[in-house]
């Protein structure tokens, strides 16, 4: 399943009601789950980014979606990367030729 790491910051309406994160966080997992997305693992940073999400999909379509439906909600602005995993890196050099 293709991993992406999502990059977040929180808005001015995200860190006001920092204190309802992980209840938001606990909803975002469940709703995922209903369209076999896995959150692998979240964590709160420190710099650039307030948080980042290791997060499995079945393919781009899905977490797109799941992307623009954590943005519509105004909580946080997100900066999604396609991660490829060391296997897939050596596969991909391989079959430069």
């Amino acid at each position: 399943m293709p991993t992406y790491i999502v990059l977040s910051k929180w808005t001015d309406q995200g860190i006001r009601d920092v204190k309802g994160t992980p209840e938001r966080l606990r909803q975002y997992e469940q709703a995922g789950q209903s369209l076999g997305v896995r959150l692998a693992a979240w964590y709160l940073t420190m710099g650039e980014y307030d948080n980042v999400a290791i997060v499995e999909a079945p393919d781009d379509e899905t977490m797109a979606r799941i992307a623009l439906t954590l943005g519509s909600q105004g909580n946080v602005r997100t900066t999604t990367l396609k991660a490829f995993s060391r296997d897939e890196f050596e596969r991909i050099v391989r079959s430069l030729g």
